[in-house]
């Protein structure tokens, strides 16, 4: 039996995390992950995951629960103990504030990820009566923590304006699968965009660059996955794009179906006015590895992923404009497009392979311990 280290996260696990969560951990062959939080959704079963409620099930759970989360009381110290784990791995950075009490209760280093929303997000930083635990706790975690991982630049940059020690701050992105057959570039196909309705995402800047087109009678064939929030007010504002398709959530195999069926991804991210912001959109990798090229935007995280005139295209958030005229541009030269797309290919295999970088986070997180 390999040894285990523990993987906070509050909530195991947000459907919409599945996949991006289980890569990270796919190439380990060293330790074994146990993952511990407050509560356990049915997508941890579904996964096949090793996970334990903190507080138990029993009548005092939910108040053990609740003293872990405000006070840092942690509860069932000694069957923690009994797994002997050799660290902590913490999922966001409020996940590393929850999990700062534990570490110090088992004596473990605690490494933590940092996503993009939990590094750019204006509210989680806020002092004074109303801060949440992760601003009470955040000098502390600064001090105590051993690692913060980046999934991406723009999210290390961001930590160091918070006053992180640089020292302790290291970009890893996290891999995409990589199919075994190389799949063709598509000289025609869909445009493609799979996300949350969240403001973040920016989807309201590509249903009005799909207006501009519609305008011009150039509008082209266009999907979107996803839901959240704002659905009603996206279908209501695309209302009159006669080739536009709200496909809804679709599951992970569904969406690599879509990719290839697609010639085109966007991702036309924003900063959102309470300052949340992507990390790296995992949809884009998974794309590249579909050979499918990206347009992103300069808000998307996508640096060193998407390669201007190499693996697609990065333009200036918000700019429905600029959007509709690259759109069209690459709609209207499909061998520049699979071009993109192979190269795209060769980089996500070369660059972001989820096996090859889930092992090297199994290194980093071992060299805590040597």
């Amino acid at each position: 039996m390999r040894p285990r280290f523990l993987v906070y996260r509050d909530v195991i696990l947000p459907a919409s995390e599945a996949s991006f969560m289980r890569r990270q951990y796919i190439g380990f062959s060293r330790l074994d992950p146990v993952w511990v939080g407050r509560r356990i959704t049915p997508v941890a079963a579904e996964m096949g995951l090793v996970a334990r409620r903190l507080g138990g099930n029993g009548p005092l759970g939910d108040l053990n629960r609740a003293a872990f989360k405000e006070f840092g009381l942690v509860p069932e110290t000694a069957a923690l103990r009994a797994m002997n784990p050799l660290l902590i791995h913490a999922q966001f950075g409020r996940g590393g504030a929850l999990a700062l009490p534990l570490a110090r209760k088992l004596g473990l280093p605690l490494a933590v990820t940092f996503h993009g929303g939990d590094a750019h997000k204006d509210k989680h930083y806020r002092t004074g009566l109303t801060q949440g635990v992760y601003a009470r706790r955040l000098a502390a975690l600064k001090e105590e923590a051993r690692l913060f991982i980046c999934v991406s630049e723009s999210v290390r940059q961001k930590l160091l304006q918070r006053g992180f020690p640089p020292g302790k701050l290291l970009v890893h992105p996290i891999g995409t699968d990589i199919p075994a057959e190389v799949p063709s570039p598509r000289a025609t196909g869909p445009l493609l965009f799979v996300g949350r309705f969240v403001p973040k995402k920016g989807l309201p800047v590509l249903i009005e660059a799909l207006k501009m087109l519609h305008a011009e009678g150039q509008e082209p064939e266009a999907l979107i996955v996803g839901d959240g929030p704002l659905a009603m007010e996206l279908r209501t504002a695309a209302a009159g794009l006669e080739r536009l398709t709200f496909l809804g959530w679709q599951k992970p195999e569904e969406v690599a179906a879509l990719m290839r069926r697609a010639s085109l991804l966007v991702v036309p991210s924003v900063r959102a006015k309470d300052g949340d912001a992507e990390g790296l959109p995992s949809v884009a990798v998974e794309a590249m590895a579909q050979s499918l090229p990206v347009i992103g935007t300069d808000a998307a995280g996508l640096e060193g992923v998407v390669l201007p005139g190499r693996t697609g295209a990065i333009l200036p958030a918000g700019n429905a404009e600029a959007l509709a005229r690259t759109i069209a541009d690459l709609v209207t030269a499909p061998d520049w497009r699979m071009s993109l797309g192979t190269a795209g290919r060769a980089l996500a295999q070369g660059a972001f392979d989820a096996r090859a970088q889930s092992r090297s986070l199994e290194a980093l997180l071992l060299s805590l311990i040597a």
